[in-house]
């Protein structure tokens, strides 16, 4: 017993030698470098002024990081000036220590969860006695879904454009490429020249809807057109498969109940036929009728399941996600002529490009519509992966036999119907387009979503929805196809061949 207690006492006693020696050693040995060192909390307290960690696209891009100042703190730069600056936002220093972006999601000094303090520097966990004698602080990395890539792609589609585009894989809930025009230069917003940084702020008019600072693929929102009857046609089947066989007469407009007004088909075609005839030509005539049978009730319930009324879980900060909108069906009366605009995408329904992306995602998926998301994996300051992004489910929109139908039905309209010539036969792209008549003088709002490849015993690895509202440069009388249509086809076969790249 006597021989263990001394072997007890003088293993602590060792301990307290080495406690005293680190002591010593931090204290005395160590004093000036740690003092200096961009991680010592008193000297780099400031999460704004202070090192933050970088941001990376997936294929190894810088898009943020530190740069230190002769005269003390930290200057954040973003390389890739504007081309990010959804994703990344940015870090105010010197008006209001604000960040935006996934500087704000994963940046954030108030944040109460790990994740929000990714970039900023902070304690690492001591493992074992080592450890607790060496604490140690740094900052991670983070390593996005997107590439350079696509967003160049992306940008240059849009050109000169006011629009947005965005491209994901419905599989994962990946985002591949997220861009919208107007940007703007995230570096000029953490200047550490508190004059300039006001200056360049306020020429971003950020008091406008269409302020380049307003994420326009997940904040802006606006009548979706005709790419809204995928959930109209979905509703068919979920809720009253007898109109999956209705004929529809083909007329040039119909008269709606409880009013004169007359709803016309774009450009008062004459359109009808059965459900594929009338989804491939997009006949507002017939969905507008099918709206009315369906009722509020049932096309209400059915926007709701593919995500209206509900913030997307995509991992940035809330303020700069929109739920897309469709009215309760409460808003509206027995056999309210504006069911029938809203059946059509229009009246006052509103939606995002990230969400429109995500319902033609989850047609190819089964009905299943995974949570978007912008990280992909998390290094600390050794190279070591301490997290790795979890794809997860966000909502099962619909069944499986409903998505394979509504999917078999888009393939129609890429084939032979308003898409027909946009993409590639060889890519077998579903798709549908949407012509907003919204603008002014009824001007219309050009949408496209797709996704591919959506042919027999394929499984959809691509999903990309693009907006673009009616501005000078665009024909009155363009349509999505027409508009939009060439740009969404661009990124979605540029994703296509990314991914075959890296198989």
């Amino acid at each position: 017993m006597d021989r263990r207690i001394r072997v007890l006492a003088l293993f602590l006693l060792c301990c307290f030698v080495l406690l005293v020696a680190q002591l010593g050693n931090l204290q005395v040995r160590q004093a000036a470098a740690l003092k200096s060192s961009p991680y010592e909390p008193t000297t780099h307290a400031d999460p704004y002024t202070g090192q933050r960690g970088e941001i990376l696209s997936a294929d190894g891009f810088v898009l943020a990081k530190s740069v230190k100042q002769a005269g003390g703190g930290y200057q954040r730069v973003y390389p890739q000036g504007p081309l990010f600056a959804d994703i990344t936002g940015y870090v105010n220093q010197v008006n209001s220590n604000i960040s935006t972006g996934l500087e704000d999601e994963y940046g954030n000094p108030f944040g109460t969860s790990a994740k929000s303090q990714y970039l900023l520097v902070h304690e690492y966990p001591a493992h074992g006695l080592r450890g607790l004698l060496n604490q140690r602080q740094g900052t991670d990395t983070i390593t996005t879904t997107v590439t350079r890539k696509l967003q160049l792609v992306a940008q240059q589609a849009l050109g000169s454009y006011s629009g947005a585009l965005v491209a994901l894989d419905p599989r994962n809930g990946n985002i591949l490429a997220m861009y919208s025009n107007p940007s703007y230069d995230p570096t000029k917003l953490s200047s550490s020249d508190a004059k300039a940084v006001t200056a360049y702020f306020n020429s971003l008019n950020p008091n406008s809807g269409s302020s380049p600072l307003v994420n326009g693929v997940t904040y802006n929102r606006q009548a979706p057109g005709s790419t809204f009857k995928l959930v109209t046609t979905a509703a068919i089947f979920d809720r009253d498969p007898s109109l999956a066989s209705t004929v529809w007469p083909p007329i040039p407009y119909t008269k709606l109940p409880n009013t004169t007004s007359l709803l016309h088909n774009y450009a008062s075609e004459v359109c009808g036929g059965n459900l594929a005839q009338i989804l491939e030509k997009s006949c507002d005539t017939a969905f507008g009728l099918i709206g009315l049978k369906l009722g509020p009730v049932n096309l209400a319930g059915e926007a709701n399941a593919f995500g209206f009324n509900q913030q997307p879980p995509i991992d940035l900060p809330s303020g700069e996600v929109s739920a897309s909108v469709f009215p309760p069906a409460s808003s509206y009366s027995a056999n309210d002529p504006f069911l029938a605009y809203s059946a059509i995408g229009q009246y006052n329904v509103q939606e995002t490009p990230l969400e429109d992306a995500l319902i033609a995602g989850a047609m190819g998926q089964g009905g299943t519509m995974m949570a978007p998301h912008l990280l992909s994996h998390v290094v600390d300051d050794q190279g070591t992966i301490v997290e790795t992004y979890q794809p997860r489910v966000w909502l099962h929109a619909t069944s499986s036999t409903t998505a394979g139908s509504v999917l078999n039905l888009m393939l129609g309209v890429a084939k032979t119907g308003t898409a027909a010539g946009v993409f590639p036969s060889s890519l077998n792209v579903a798709a549908k387009t949407g012509t907003a008549e919204t603008g002014s003088n009824a001007c219309s709002a050009d949408w496209i979503v797709a996704t591919a490849p959506a042919g027999p015993g394929q499984t959809p690895t691509v999903a990309v929805a693009g907006y673009l509202p009616f501005q000078a440069g665009l024909s009155c009388s363009e349509t999505g196809a027409q508009a939009a249509g060439p740009r969404v086809a661009q990124l979605l076969e540029a994703a296509l061949a990314q991914q075959a790249a890296t198989k």
